[in-house]
């Protein structure tokens, strides 16, 4: 499974390939990073066919979560092919009102950070497993 995170933080690639490192060395999951909303559209438009889930921090400087969410849900909702990626929001803030918005915009789930990263991994293996 394709997986393309996008956070502002620098050292979220370290973790995530530090916490996923035995699912990455299998081929389970294959990670890209991006550091900002319009990085991952870049990233999109050159790789959408190949990107199956987007984890995206809500709160980045410039584009935020949920405008690259309102992006990704008008120019890769139409299915098929390929099937339009899944998106899971994370953000600090766990206020209702950005869930709610998120919810709104298309993101299929809603994590506050810090990660859960056993809970994450259980809903990766998850979609992994159910995936078309």
């Amino acid at each position: 499974m394709k997986i393309l995170v996008v956070d502002d933080e620098a050292d979220v690639r370290a973790l995530f390939e530090q916490r996923f490192r035995r699912e990455i060395r299998s081929g389970v999951f294959s990670f890209s990073f991006a550091y900002s909303g319009e990085e991952a559209l870049e990233y999109l438009h050159r790789h959408a066919s190949e990107v199956v889930l987007i984890l995206s921090d809500i709160n980045m400087p410039g584009m935020s979560g949920l405008e690259l969410l309102r992006h990704i849900r008008q120019e890769y909702d139409a299915p098929p092919p390929p099937a339009p990626p899944q998106v899971m929001m994370l953000t600090a803030y766990g206020d209702e009102a950005s869930r709610q918005q998120a919810l709104a915009l298309g993101a299929n789930d809603f994590l506050t950070k810090p990660v859960d990263f056993s809970a994450l991994k259980e809903k990766l293996l998850y979609l992994t497993d159910h995936d078309n």
